[in-house]
């Protein structure tokens, strides 16, 4: 007897054909619509986040004490204790209160005495100390949450905190199951009676629907339809009209009842009969009126696998999101961990897999640095009796995303570029399932990371100032052991940012000097710190007579909010941050910015999700052309 599944497909032939199916017919995008952010748990964002407003929107006191302005504070010690007049010089504030015109420090109330009409201090303050700066948390337009992306409580809260009130999201998918057979009954047949031979009480739907509502879908249950060819064409061809996606249960077989194969063929596309998995076998795949119909087996465990491999996959492909639970995981730190003895501490961290280790590196730790949480995969706590963790520590998370994403997540350690958030963004877009990590510890960091086995890529512009050349003779002697790819990102501005008219009349390097002139400085080792750094060596300018020299932000972002908040009057930061927050900008560099690849990457699905989508997406190159002061003529080569 003739085998009557002999053109079963694999179970990685039938899931190709199932995407390749969508795409060639284009039905993988939903429509969208725009919700209030206070109604939009669990939906899947259409475009990406960015913030309206900084948060906090003022300075502001992060601790209940007295304002002070440093400067009056520089003579206070131990041996002679300052005393500061109290309705002047010192001004009470609650936390939270706005900080007073012209004071930018606060000394906490358990750290002075009240001596008349008078605050006494011991040591001088710093500036904005125990001060909740414009932009400590979130700066305007920078990326909050990309596209496809399910938005959670945490989410929302940062996205009202920047002042925006709705967001666009795609319409949650319609699902429909039609339940067939001539010899199922519903549930309430058997209310007063026991089920009479052959019937079969209906219950396949209960935990479709279940599996399905879980996924993001909004699911309507048909009633139980006969095996009649007709009626059954019929059934679908109404229910293409109106739902996203069509599941029936039964009929998937190819016996003289199974009717839904037939009735697919009939009305549309074909395209699977038979998958070689056990169970699950007579799996059914088509589309009907430009939507997917899937025929799963009768056999209840047969009708959960299918959905758990098809169904499931099927939503994820047309939300755009794929998500899985797990309890634990087990991760290596990527650098030491301290914390006070005594205090449960509880630390977010960003996870990816590197090589056949799952590495775990911390984000921001402040208590009120909401986007920490929105950009963390997991959380380690710290118990109260330890005071913390060495590099190299395998610890255990509790994720805040699912295990899959992290596999597939790319972990970039390096420069920080603007470029960045917008190349996660379009990693996104069109490889739903990956992700794209940035940890922004400069450039000498990321080749660090690299050599430490603890990220996939680094984002690196180091001028060797010897040959006049970029990265490559860094690489050379921080991994002379290991074979790395440069792939050219771009060329982008790099120059002195200023409010808009430039009101300091701030020229160049040399104005850095002056007494009326707050810098603000990038991380040591950081490309931009380096670039700095050669210019004041060969303007003769020591570091030691720029105020605000040793105070560091890790991005541009947050150097051009503190340039417009007030906080400093200048720092060295690329265009795009000038342009993004209305800032004037003196030019200085015209500078490549790589991106470093060890060789054993290159093959990984992530890696080359990502290079796709660098060398081949126009949209993402006219967006990021889009930013302002960069050139992407070299985009995407191999420059080393």
């Amino acid at each position: 007897m003739k085998y009557i599944f002999s053109n079963s497909k694999t179970l990685n032939e039938a899931l190709s054909l199932i995407r390749d199916s969508i795409e060639r017919y284009g039905i993988k995008n939903l429509a969208t619509e725009v919700v209030g952010v206070k109604e939009a748990e669990n939906r899947i964002t259409a475009k990406a986040v960015f913030a309206r407003y900084s948060s906090p929107f003022y300075h502001s006191a992060a601790m209940d004490g007295y304002a002070l302005r440093f400067r009056d504070t520089l003579s206070a010690s131990e041996r002679q204790p300052l005393q500061l007049k109290i309705g002047s010089d010192a001004l009470y504030v609650d936390t939270g209160d706005p900080m007073p015109e012209g004071f930018d420090s606060v000394v906490m109330v358990e750290d002075v005495n009240i001596v008349q009409d008078n605050l006494e201090i011991y040591k001088p303050a710093t500036p904005y100390q125990h001060v909740r700066v414009i932009g400590e948390d979130i700066v305007a337009t920078e990326l909050i949450v990309p596209e496809n992306h399910k938005l959670r409580a945490i989410d929302r809260a940062a996205i009202a905190a920047s002042g925006i009130q709705e967001v666009e999201v795609k319409a949650i998918p319609k699902a429909s199951i039609i339940p067939t057979g001539t010899e199922i009954i519903d549930l309430k047949e058997v209310r007063n009676r026991p089920p009479i031979p052959p019937e079969i009480i209906e219950y396949n739907s209960i935990f479709l629907k279940g599996m399905l509502q879980e996924a993001g879908a909004a699911v309507s249950v048909r009633d139980i339809l006969r095996d009649d060819l007709k009626e059954l064409k019929s059934v679908i061809s109404n229910e293409a009209l109106k739902s996203d996606i069509i599941v029936i249960i039964a009929g998937s077989g190819k016996g003289a009842e199974d009717y839904t194969a037939q009735a697919i063929e009939e009305l549309g596309e074909l395209i699977i009969h038979g998958v070689s998995i056990k169970p699950g076998k007579p799996f059914i795949f088509g589309i009907v009126g430009n939507k997917p119909v899937i025929g799963i087996p009768g056999y209840p465990v047969s009708a959960y696998i299918c959905a758990r491999l098809f169904v499931i996959p099927l939503l994820e492909i047309l939300t755009g999101v794929s998500e899985s639970q797990e309890e634990t995981v087990k991760a290596v730190l990527s650098r030491q961990l301290s914390s006070q003895l005594g205090v449960d501490e509880f630390v977010r961290v960003k996870v990816g897999a590197i090589g056949d280790r799952i590495v775990a590196t911390p984000v921001g730790r402040g208590a009120g640095l909401i986007m920490s949480l929105v950009r963390a995969d997991g959380i380690i706590r710290i118990p109260a009796e330890s005071e913390g963790y060495s590099a190299g520590t395998e610890v255990s998370i509790s994720p805040v995303r699912s295990l899959n994403n992290i596999q597939d997540t790319i972990v970039c350690i390096g420069s920080h570029d603007n470029t960045l958030d917008i190349l996660g963004n379009y990693i996104r877009k069109r490889f739903p399932t990956f992700y794209l990590s940035s940890a922004h510890v400069g450039s000498m960091g990321g080749l660090l990371a690299l050599k430490r086995g603890e990220a996939h890529i680094a984002g690196i512009h180091l001028l060797d100032e010897k040959t006049g050349q970029y990265n490559s003779s860094f690489i050379q002697k921080l991994l002379p052991e290991r074979k790395i790819v440069l792939v050219n990102l771009l060329y982008r501005q790099q120059g002195l940012l200023v409010l808009r008219g430039n009101p300091k009349g701030i020229q160049g390097f040399e104005d850095l000097t002056r007494d009326d002139v707050m810098y603000i400085n990038r991380q040591s080792g950081s490309g931009t710190r380096l670039l700095l750094d050669k210019h004041l060596k060969e303007l003769h300018i020591k570091p030691s007579s720029i105020r605000g020299y040793d105070r560091e932000e890790y991005t541009h972002m947050s150097v051009a909010s503190a340039v417009l908040t007030g906080l400093a009057d200048t720092g060295l930061g690329v265009y795009s941050s000038a342009k993004a927050l209305g800032l004037d900008f003196i030019p200085v560099a015209m500078e490549r910015y790589d991106i470093a690849i060890p060789q054993e990457f290159m093959d990984k699905d992530n890696i080359k999700a990502m290079l796709s989508v660098i060398r081949d997406d126009l949209e993402f190159r006219s967006t990021v052309v889009s930013l302002g002061g960069y050139d992407i003529e070299d985009m995407g080569k191999i420059v080393n």
